[in-house]
């Protein structure tokens, strides 16, 4: 069992690197819009009962897969570093794999944030993603939330996980994918 957490900032490409690893490997993608968009049709974002059931959602396919036969999952999200509540988070998700001794493998995407502002308007990420595509709505959420947290990890902030960093700037999603996969020797 093998569970893929791969985080960085909004429009960074989290998704589509998923997306690369999961046809590079035997690993099923999550992406955190999956619990989003499905429970956003019913709840607006940060109420109480859109929080509560998007983590139903999550932890229950964490714990459905964790004790399954399937090889992993691929999980993506953004990890805002100044707040102990996601790295509570985190922590949380890794757990359930870690029962069941899972590899875990953490990976951080970084990019500027103007290549991040250009991504927010990608065909391929507004497919995915409906309620990102009021682009102008997103990108107003994207630069309130660059100011608001710290979504890249500082170095060696976390002595107890082995993050692999990847500046994906340059670099096709199928190329990161290609890294991670013979990082972690998935």
């Amino acid at each position: 069992m093998k569970l893929v957490i791969i985080v960085g900032p909004p429009a960074v490409g989290k998704m589509t690197v998923g997306q690369e690893l999961a046809k590079l490997t035997d690993l099923r993608l999550f992406h955190n819009h999956m619990s989003i968009e499905l429970v956003h049709q019913f709840f607006d974002f940060g109420t109480p009962s859109f929080s509560k059931l998007v983590d139903n959602i999550r932890f229950g396919i964490f714990e459905e897969v964790a004790k399954s036969e399937l090889e992993g999952l691929i999980f993506t999200l953004v990890w805002a570093f100044d707040y102990k509540e996601d790295e509570a988070y985190v922590d949380r998700i890794i757990d359930i794999f870690k029962a069941v001794d899972a590899q875990i493998c953490l990976v951080e995407l970084s990019t500027s944030l103007a290549v991040r502002i250009d991504r927010n308007k990608d065909d391929h990420r507004l497919a995915h993603k409906a309620s990102k595509r009021d682009t102008a709505r997103s990108e107003k959420v994207l630069l309130h939330d660059e100011k608001r947290y710290r979504m890249n990890s500082r170095e060696n902030e976390f002595p107890d996980k082995e993050i692999f960093k990847i500046d994906n700037t340059d670099l096709s999603a199928t190329k990161v994918a290609q890294k991670i996969k013979d990082h972690f020797l998935l």
